[in-house]
């Protein structure tokens, strides 16, 4: 029997994994509100998300958390950060044994600063917990563009079987065994991406996007390894990968937010006003904690938490950066 796959969250990436497992194995996708997957039943589509794409003829819909996981053999997690405790403790009790779960989320837990996985390994004792993530823009890849990702799962046999759920002819997964290093990039990305956004609003050039994208790079990488994450993850599709598409791509929801900010916009206004979640806007206060708790200097990182939970302007935010006391480029890092 080929094995069932549940993915839960209708948003936009939620909705698209759903759509890649569709083409491997019998997919079905819980979605929150039943309109929209009594529309992706009927119609195939998910326009609130998803508007002008085609999703797999094939893949299946709910709004009965019972009904998508009962018979799961994988479950996919595609619920935002905030959400992600409260509906694993609610589907838990329709999960059968030892079923694999994979998070989708980047972000971090408020409050208790645990990564996704941690959450789930909590809510749903005796799972193996893994991580899918990379640079993957869903439009973009629904459109039929070619990309890459990484499922991390410290058990490689179930990797490589989760490798062939999510793989299609231009969607390539790789396995990677350190989880806590692609969550902690998947995390972090996002707050940087904000970071990036706010130098476009300012309306700076590439150069002072590379130097944040490079610099943004060694403040996930610092703060990874100092969770226990892999130096060299941070180089590949989950970290540098994911870093470069998040931080310059018009289709990244956090960069969108860093680019209001930096034209002036307050957090309230732009958050009241968009539909999906942007994680890095939540995780920022989280990484700074984390960061004060492991003691790793974070300076990107603390200046869009100063904009977004003190009300400094991005333009005073940049100018504190420029004006920090000069220092060789490898200062902290892993082996320096």
């Amino acid at each position: 029997m080929p094995m069932q796959v549940a993915v839960i969250g209708g948003g936009s990436w939620g909705t698209t994994v759903a759509h890649l497992c569709a083409h491997n194995a019998p997919t079905t996708l819980w979605a929150r509100r039943p309109e929209v997957a009594a529309e992706v039943v009927a119609r195939h589509t998910n326009e609130t998300y998803l508007p002008g794409f085609a999703l797999h003829p094939e893949l299946r819909a709910t709004a009965s958390l019972e009904e998508a996981v009962s018979t799961a053999d994988v479950l996919v997690m595609g619920v935002p950060s905030h959400g992600m405790r409260d509906t694993a403790r609610a589907l838990a009790p329709h999960l059968r044994p030892w079923v694999p779960v994979v998070s989708l989320s980047k972000g971090l837990e408020q409050g208790t600063r645990l990564r996704m996985t941690q959450v789930l390994e909590e809510e749903l004792p005796g799972h193996p917990c893994g991580v899918l993530t990379g640079p993957n823009l869903a439009k973009e890849i629904l459109a039929g563009d070619a990309a890459a990702t990484v499922v991390a799962m410290e058990d490689t046999t179930i990797a490589e079987a989760l490798q062939e759920i999510f793989s299609t002819e231009r969607f390539r997964v790789y396995t990677n065994p350190d989880v806590v290093g692609c969550e902690v990039a998947g995390a972090l990305k996002n707050v940087m991406a904000i970071a990036s956004g706010m130098a476009d609003g300012l309306g700076t050039g590439d150069n002072t996007r590379a130097a944040v994208i490079t610099r943004g790079l060694a403040e996930l990488t610092r703060l990874g390894c100092a969770m226990g994450g892999q130096q060299v993850t941070f180089a590949g599709l989950a970290g540098m990968g994911d870093l470069i598409a998040t931080c310059i791509s018009p289709q990244s929801r956090n960069r969108y937010v860093g680019e209001q900010l930096g034209r002036g916009r307050t957090i309230d206004e732009i958050v009241a006003e968009m539909h999906m979640v942007a994680e890095g806007v939540k995780t920022s206060k989280v990484v700074v904690e984390l960061g004060e708790i492991h003691g790793v200097e974070l300076p990107i990182a603390q200046s869009v938490y100063r904009v977004i939970h003190e009300g400094m302007s991005a333009r005073e935010a940049y100018r504190g950066l420029l004006s920090r006391r000069h220092r060789p480029e490898m200062h902290s890092m892993p082996g320096n």
